[in-house]
């Protein structure tokens, strides 16, 4: 059995979707109630042992995660307690039943400067409170388990749940013209896409770092382009810097990830984030340009 965490969000649901299309035996688990989903906290480490060993999973896919990367700065508490404490217990209840798992990370774990894509090998310099607790969250299940697989991705968009994609289609509803930032490069993740790569990891024993993004690189800016070409909207996409659009927490502005890993690993790269989007704005607007 495969066992899905954060079952209910963006990432999760999507691989719980893939798990059953392929007729595999999974379970989801989330922190809220939903349909066909275990409740469990994993922040609560009595409650994942009892969880684990009585489900008895081959797998762990971990997409649960703290993700609200500026209120993590007011929030580290919290942020940490999810993606660092949470993966430990995951990780040491795995250990125990001898089960693998697949740990989701991101680009945040880098330090975000330079044009070129980051290897898996590369540095890690975390700059933001997210990004140092996904950091850490790699660093514990690495000490703990020999069975693991970290996916770092970026830029994730999919039907459930709010994402740039959405985001910009909600905006053009009511403004003419939208500032977004054009000196942020990487690459967009669609869910479905990814939620394939990681069910074909699961249980294949190749187990090491990778990267998982769609093919191809752009800026915020020009990925609002395209979302708008695609969707028929004329809003303008006006090009502005990361200082003209101060955050709270620091963004990377570098996020290129390198994808030789899913070679060297025998897995298929996901499809061009062009066609990944065109796919994406098909199934939710039910057809694009």
């Amino acid at each position: 059995m495969i066992l899905v965490t954060g079952a209910v969000g963006q990432l999760g649901s999507d691989v719980v979707a893939e798990l059953n299309r392929r007729k595999l035996r999974c379970m989801g688990v989330d922190m809220v109630s939903a349909p066909g989903v275990d409740v469990l906290d994993i922040t609560n480490k009595e409650a994942v042992f009892e969880y684990i060993r009585l489900k008895q999973p081959k797998s762990i896919i971990h997409c649960a995660a703290y993700t609200a990367v500026d209120k993590a700065e007011d929030e580290s508490e919290l942020c940490f307690k999810v993606n660092v404490s949470g993966t430990e217990h995951l990780a040491l209840a795995a250990r125990e039943i001898d089960a693998e798992m697949i740990y989701i990370s991101t680009d945040y774990v880098f330090k975000g400067d330079g044009d070129e894509p980051y290897e898996t090998d590369s540095p890690t310099e975390a700059v933001s409170i997210y990004g140092k607790s996904k950091l850490a969250g790699e660093e514990s299940a690495h000490k703990i388990l020999e069975k693991l697989y970290i996916v770092r991705i970026s830029w994730v968009f999919g039907k459930t749940g709010n994402n740039f994609v959405k985001t910009m289609l909600k905006l053009a509803e009511t403004r003419d013209e939208l500032s977004v930032v054009s000196d942020q490069v990487g690459s967009p993740t669609y869910t479905p896409d990814l939620a394939t790569l990681l069910c074909d990891m699961a249980l294949s024993g190749k187990y090491g770092v990778y990267h998982a993004t769609n093919e191809g690189f752009c800026s915020w800016a020009e990925f609002a382009e395209l979302i708008m070409e695609l969707s028929g909207n004329n809003c303008k996409i006006n090009h502005i810097t990361t200082a003209e659009y101060p955050t709270k927490a620091v963004r990377p502005q570098n996020s290129r990830l390198s994808k030789l890993c899913l070679d060297n690993g025998g897995f298929n790269r996901l499809p061009d984030f062009g066609d990944a989007t065109k796919r994406f704005l098909i199934d939710f607007l039910g057809e694009v340009r």
